[in-house]
């Protein structure tokens, strides 16, 4: 307890040396510190959301490589449970579920983590894959052991084949992610609650391995991590001087079916009509040798891709939002790979604010002919940190200084594209219409709102 008490008090101090760091925003520095405000922070529930306990906490589901089939879930305890068991079963009206579960021992990882002169944080992490699961069917399941279980979840398994496939799409989170990224969340929830996944482009917090910025995430979102599956692709964030956030794989359970040493940063899910795509934007930035893999096992990827619908996400955007900013090398690297293959649309983050517009097979960034397709490229932000937005030709629709989530839907030869401010209006929507042998065809369906510019 005392032991407590003292690492309490070196975290309250931290927090006040912390809030001295200056923001930068050149293009090229992408290991810059942002001052994350606390001044409303300490309302109590510091201790919850930082300090683990025998009582599971960070519940989260997670996409397998085949979601049709299975999902994984992990969640976080104290370093007396040194193990964990996943209980599940079909959900039914009753209470009598629990009289005919399945048991599944977990995977436990022990992580010491540190932020400077932040309280260490030592946590025992549990990672478990419910399989054998059924198409359309909902589910129960608790995490714990004896004497310390969450209470009891359900998780709606998709049903692909019989009704459209749709997620949710999430540019950065990063800065004052509980006070000011909860609503985004918790309104995305509310528009679309039987929405089969959520997708994050990266840059879900601001110092990638600071214990309590991962804790705001989780409680931002609360019980939808444990109830709706996620996806998440690294930003620049995740990242230290190209070193992983050391809590991105004990606390995330992501597909390792990529190349080589990307493990769960760059990975592929399949659903029978489409394959989602996650590369590690800041590998591809930062190292020749995992650029180069990257590229190698995209190609051969998407050449053998049966998939009807080709999704993409990756932090740093082809064409950017903000003004004097460009990516040049992922354009220049990338970009004839999505062309080659056709790729239908691409999720990216890191500009802070909203741009959308589809790209034809040149590196000018004008816009494709009318009714004529090259990929969809999206830039989006979901936390309150903004930067202005350009006027560049590429974008067809775009934003400052707003807040925005995606709900995109796909079934059969149609996805459906909405995003969403922070209040619940929606602010632009389109339609991406395949036919055989030829490009798909986009049907604008831009609401009657003025363009929020910043002016």
């Amino acid at each position: 307890m005392y032991l407590k008490a003292y690492n309490h008090l070196l975290f309250l101090l931290a927090l006040l040396v912390s809030c001295n760091v200056s923001d930068h925003h050149h293009q090229d520095d992408h290991n810059h510190e942002h001052t994350n405000k606390y001044n409303d922070y300490y309302d109590g529930v510091v201790d919850k959301i930082l300090f683990p306990s025998k009582t599971p906490d960070r519940v989260i589901l997670n996409l397998t490589e085949n979601p049709v089939e299975s999902v994984a879930v992990n969640w976080r305890t104290d370093t007396t449970v040194t193990a964990g068991v996943v209980e599940f079963t079909l959900a039914d009206p009753g209470s009598k579920f629990r009289e005919n579960v399945k048991s599944i021992k977990a995977e436990t990882t022990l992580l010491v983590s540190q932020h400077e002169k932040e309280p260490e944080i030592s946590a025992n992490y549990h990672a478990a894959i419910i399989d054998g699961l059924k198409a359309g069917e909902k589910y129960v399941y608790r995490v714990g052991s004896e004497g310390a279980w969450s209470e009891w979840y359900q998780y709606q398994m998709p049903d692909p084949e019989n009704k459209p496939l749709s997620f949710v799409y999430f540019g950065d989170a990063q800065n004052e992610v509980k006070s000011m990224w909860s609503r985004v969340i918790r309104e995305a929830y509310k528009t679309i609650p039987e929405v089969d996944f959520m997708l994050h482009a990266g840059d879900l917090i601001n110092r990638h391995d600071r214990d309590i910025e991962w804790g705001e995430w989780f409680y931002a979102g609360g019980f939808l991590h444990a109830m709706v599956p996620s996806i998440m692709t690294p930003g620049n964030h995740e990242y230290r001087n190209v070193v992983l956030s050391p809590q991105w794989k004990p606390q995330f359970n992501l597909p390792s079916n990529g190349p080589e040493g990307l493990e769960e940063t760059c990975y592929f899910i399949d659903y029978p009509n489409v394959r989602i795509i996650s590369l590690d934007a800041e590998q591809i930035d930062e190292s020749v040798k995992f650029r180069n893999a990257q590229k190698k096992w995209l190609d051969e990827l998407l050449a053998k891709d049966a998939k009807k619908w080709t999704v993409l996400t990756f932090h740093y955007p082809v064409y950017s939002t903000k003004p004097n900013r460009d990516n040049e090398k992922l354009r220049k690297e990338f970009k004839p790979i999505f062309d080659k293959y056709k790729v239908d649309i691409v999720l990216q983050g890191h500009d802070h604010a909203y741009g959308r517009g589809m790209v034809n097979n040149v590196p000018t960034g004008s816009k494709v002919r009318e009714n004529e397709s090259g990929t969809m490229y999206v830039v989006s932000v979901s936390g309150p940190k903004m930067y202005d937005v350009s006027d560049d030709p590429w974008m067809e629709r775009r934003a400052a200084n707003t807040q925005l989530f995606q709900v995109i839907s796909i079934e059969d030869n149609t996805l459906t594209y909405k995003a969403f401010s922070a209040d619940g209006q929606l602010y632009d929507a389109f339609d991406l219409k395949k036919s055989d042998g030829k490009p798909n065809k986009l049907v604008n369906k831009i609401p009657d709102v003025k363009e929020r510019l910043g002016e």
